[in-house]
């Protein structure tokens, strides 16, 4: 029996990298997947992505839709819900930096970061709370970032969202616990992705390896591994936590 035989994850922006990986970690185990993605140019690699779940021998549908809007997750959670018949395991991923110093970031630059990765969480999380209730079960993971615990120069408002997410996740935890939902977040480290791929540039990238006590930079499957973790009955008795997998950077 695989550990989430029969259930059903929402993974937010996950047509690529960390997101993708998490949704065939999950469907690896049994779930059936539904995730989103929001750019047109996204849509190829959604379609492959559908594929290659359905490979593993479960369901799986993208929907293009954006986290950041909130009529757009009621529509979208309202969907899967129809489709699937319930929502057990809710991963919220889509995120975005626009990394710039605070004396040039413009309000819009801050605003679009914000939205995406902070108020998503809300959106989402307002949305799939209802039918977890009601079903008096689910688990809820937050992609942090361990930027958002210990900051970083020239990433102010990423550093803002990620860390906004620990404390949603902090408060969202005490106030559904007793309806048995679980809510928890992640905070990588450096991971190779396409959004981080300058990190393995020169001497910008040798400077990010040695502040990393394991010496390397993490891999999308093994942010996927952690999130498998808490979406599945192995973190039965964890609740408002916030997991690091960063190769000891906050140490």
């Amino acid at each position: 029996m695989k550990l989430l035989d029969g259930k059903v994850s929402i993974v937010t922006g996950a047509a690529r990298g960390i997101g993708a990986a998490i949704a065939l970690k999950l469907a690896a185990q049994g779930s059936h997947i539904a995730f989103t993605y929001i750019s047109d140019s996204s849509a190829e690699k959604a379609d492959s992505l559908v594929a290659e779940i359905e490979k593993l021998g479960v369901r799986a549908k993208a929907y293009k839709a954006n986290a950041a809007d909130y009529t757009a997750c009621e529509i979208f959670v309202n969907s899967v819900i129809e489709e699937f018949g319930a929502i057990d395991i809710c991963v919220n991923n889509a995120g975005i930096s626009k990394d710039n110093l605070l004396l040039r970031m413009t309000p819009e630059q801050w605003d679009v970061v914000m939205d995406t990765n902070l108020k998503s969480v809300f959106n989402m999380t307002k949305q799939v709370i209802r039918p977890m209730m009601k079903a008096r079960s689910g688990s809820i993971i937050n992609m942090s970032s361990i930027i958002g615990i210990r900051g970083n120069a020239g990433q102010s408002s990423y550093a803002a969202s990620k860390a906004g997410i620990i404390g949603f996740t902090k408060s969202i935890a005490l106030e559904i616990g007793s309806r048995n939902i679980r809510c928890n977040a992640i905070a990588p480290g450096f991971v190779e992705t396409d959004m981080t791929h300058y990190l393995n540039e020169g001497e910008a990238g040798k400077a990010f390896l040695d502040k990393i006590p394991l010496g390397r930079f993490g891999k999308a499957e093994e942010i996927a591994n952690a999130t498998l973790y808490l979406a599945s009955d192995l973190s039965s008795y964890v609740t408002g936590q916030v997991i690091s997998v960063c190769g000891g950077l906050n140490i």
